[in-house]
């Protein structure tokens, strides 16, 4: 078993469970709902701090070095002008949705919430197409090709991390706004 990869696509688990929520509250703004900021301020600090610096840190410092190291073309292809185009893609959504809700809440008007109804969606669907790739090819390309003792590393390295990460809380606290937002949202935490 590689403890990284397993722990990676426990939190693409996670992260799918946030798009769901990011899914139904644009639903809801589209049916005449009110935009809830709050909630939105919530979602942007899970992808901020959980989605992208917890688990594409990860990636992005122990794995995905490797690969591009080790791995030749084909694995600088799909790292450097795939998986790391699409983390800065998440990225600029989100920041675009913070800015969305900044000016939304200054003035709000349709077209904020149609930039902010955009920003978030567009998250959701590159996310959601981001994991797809990364459980169904990066992680077993990755699995096939890298040394062993390479993966020992990667494992050890990303073990010492979330024991880290553990000890300040950090997935507790996001785990916990995620089943607080889907319960909130009536979404089945199956």
């Amino acid at each position: 078993m590689n403890y990284c990869i397993e722990v990676m696509k426990e939190e693409h688990a996670n992260i799918k469970r946030m798009v769901t929520v990011i899914r139904q509250i644009c639903c809801n703004i589209l049916e005449g709902s009110e935009v809830p900021v709050s909630d939105f301020r919530n979602i942007t600090d899970f992808i901020k701090n959980y989605a992208d610096h917890h688990h594409h840190g990860k990636e992005e410092a122990f794995l995905f070095p490797e690969m591009v190291s080790r791995l030749g073309k084909t694995a600088d292809n799909l790292v450097t002008h795939g998986m790391l185009v699409e983390h800065n893609l998440g990225r600029n959504y989100n920041m675009g949705l913070g800015m969305a809700l900044n000016a939304y809440e200054a003035s709000p008007s349709t077209q904020l919430k149609l930039d902010i109804v955009g920003n978030a969606f567009g998250y959701a669907y590159v996310l959601s197409e981001h994991i797809l790739k990364e459980n169904n090819v990066v992680y077993p390309f990755a699995e096939k090709n890298l040394p062993a003792e390479i993966l020992d590393k990667v494992n050890e390295d990303s073990k010492k991390y979330e024991e880290e990460t553990m000890l300040k809380g950090v997935q507790r606290h996001y785990l916990d706004m995620l089943e607080s937002l889907e319960k909130k949202y009536g979404i089945s935490m199956l």
